[in-house]
């Protein structure tokens, strides 16, 4: 006869299902994957320790359709799972994001051992889709048309206990020639003000102090109902809620940045000196044929009262190369924006066909080894006038925001990492005292490297925060702390303006 207490140790305690999400592509899809991160954990599902490397029970790929080797990548990565998931019986994948879109059923067909398809439009319905593909074993491909609930409804699983993204809007209006995003997006569709500031309030109760205003055209908000000034009214209204220390916005539309915009950045002390303002190419011609709805005069325009307005701001931009029937003499005038304009950084970009975009069928296509000369010229200039720009940084006294994870070499060289108001990475020597993920501190400013800075003598003060308290928190709570999401380019928080990068960019600003 078996005791109770034999009985309750032959109790079969089910270990809860581990996930991973690997993410592609634009901080859109950061901010989805930390959705669908909150809703895997709300249905029950907890995250793969760090390295599993596709060991887990779900693996979710929120995919990119901009880059050229998008498609490639993702059959790429499937087909290295496909030996792991023949030997773990019940293991699931998933693919969702733009490519998933756009492919729908291909996907499917080119990986069979793939479980779910979902769209840009229905990321709410992951867990319900993979309980579903379980239960009838066979694949479930659901792509929405139109959105079916605002993502800021869904759970979160935030990546940053100091800085979060807010998503504002989703969809883009804009009909640029070289960009497959509003197909896949959407239309423009703005949240209510009272939700976006609700959010961040909730946001910055739970020590947030860092937050991002996210859209796809993040300056049109408001355009739905036709108020002009709604993002300036929004910039404004973010100053004045209590413990939000640094607002910061992504990605503009020079058609669409008004003189009300530059005002409330320079007149709210929380907006920071920091401006990502998409060029894509400073010839008018080219610019015409890109559907772009400004010229060059009126894109330095823009710099130039921004410059007068906040003199201290960091502007970065994103450059197409190689646009189908761009002449040297266009290409010239890229180059002497880029001059002009005096960009802390650029993300820049080789132009590639993507297939359902009007510039695929272009005639007039740049050869590939034009292409590559100019990217190169190009680069070298910018590397120049970013280095350029960084070395005005040195003796200064900066408030660094420290980071986490931002600073690869800091365990070797005995330094901490932080962003500036402007979103410059600075490295710093690592005080005497606790410094925290969140805190502030104060540095001078002693080398300027060009996609860095160093403060190398020791720290003037550390604040203790909120935040840091918040990070703290959140790192006992989870010690040992799980894998994070797998992300492309943007980094959590405050986006890392990289300053180069091979391919096509998103380009959709």
């Amino acid at each position: 006869m078996t005791s109770s207490g034999d009985r309750s140790q032959a109790v079969d305690v089910q270990e809860p299902k581990t996930y991973e999400v690997r993410t592609y592509g634009c901080q859109m899809n950061v901010h989805d994957s930390e959705r669908l991160s909150g809703l895997l954990e709300g249905a029950g599902y907890v995250r793969a320790p760090e390295g599993s490397d596709g060991d887990a029970d779900v693996v979710v790929f929120n995919t990119c359709a901009v880059r050229e080797n998008a498609d490639n990548r993702l059959y790429g990565n499937l087909g290295r799972l496909a030996p792991m998931k023949t030997k773990r019986p019940g293991m699931q994948i998933a693919v969702g994001g733009c490519l998933a879109q756009k492919d729908r059923d291909t996907i499917v067909k080119k990986a069979p051992w793939v479980d779910v398809v979902f769209g840009t439009h229905n990321i709410g319905k992951l867990p319900v889709l993979l309980e579903r593909a379980r239960v009838q074993e066979e694949a479930q491909v659901e792509i929405a048309e139109s959105l079916e609930a605002f993502p800021s409804t869904l759970p979160t699983r935030r990546e940053s206990a100091y800085a979060a993204w807010v998503s504002i809007s989703v969809g883009c209006n804009n009909t640029c020639t070289f960009c497959i995003v509003p197909a896949l997006r959407g239309k423009e569709k703005d949240r209510r003000t009272g939700d976006i500031l609700a959010e961040i309030e909730a946001l910055v109760g739970e020590g947030v102090s860092e937050i991002t205003l996210l859209g796809q055209n993040v300056n049109a908000y408001g355009s739905d109902i036709g108020d002009r000034e709604a993002f300036s009214n929004l910039l404004r209204a973010c100053g004045r809620i209590e413990g939000l220390e640094r607002v910061r916005f992504t990605s503009p539309h020079p058609r669409d940045f008004t003189d009300d915009v530059i005002a409330a950045m320079a007149e709210t002390p929380n907006v920071m000196p920091q401006l990502h303002m998409p060029l894509q190419s400073g010839s008018d011609p080219v610019l015409k044929a890109m559907r772009r709805s400004y010229r060059q005069d009126r894109y330095l325009g823009i710099i130039e009262k921004v410059r007068a307005a906040i003199p201290h701001a960091a502007i970065t931009t994103d450059i197409i190369v190689g646009f189908p029937g761009e002449t040297e003499e266009d290409f010239e005038q890229t180059m002497h924006v880029a001059r002009e304009a005096r960009f802390s950084a650029a993300f820049t970009f080789q132009y590639s066909k993507r297939p359902g975009t009007p510039a695929a069928t272009m005639e007039n296509q740049v050869p590939k080894e034009v292409v590559q000369a100019r990217y190169e010229r190009l680069v070298a200039l910018q590397e120049q006038i970013s280095w350029d720009e960084n070395k005005k940084q040195v003796g200064r006294t900066l408030e660094l925001m420290v980071a986490e994870g931002e600073g690869r070499k800091d365990g070797a060289t005995h330094r901490l990492s932080g962003r500036a108001p402007d979103n410059r990475l600075v490295h710093f020597t690592k005080p005497g005292q606790e410094v925290r993920p969140g805190d502030v501190v104060t540095v001078e400013v002693t080398y300027a490297a060009p996609h860095h800075l160093l403060a190398e003598g020791a720290v003037l003060e550390v604040r203790r925060t909120r935040a840091g308290d918040a990070w703290e928190k959140r790192n006992a709570a989870e010690a040992p702390k799980p894998a994070g999401v797998m992300l492309g380019l943007p980094k959590i928080g405050a986006p890392e303006p990289l300053p180069v990068a091979t391919g096509s960019g998103c380009g959709c600003d």
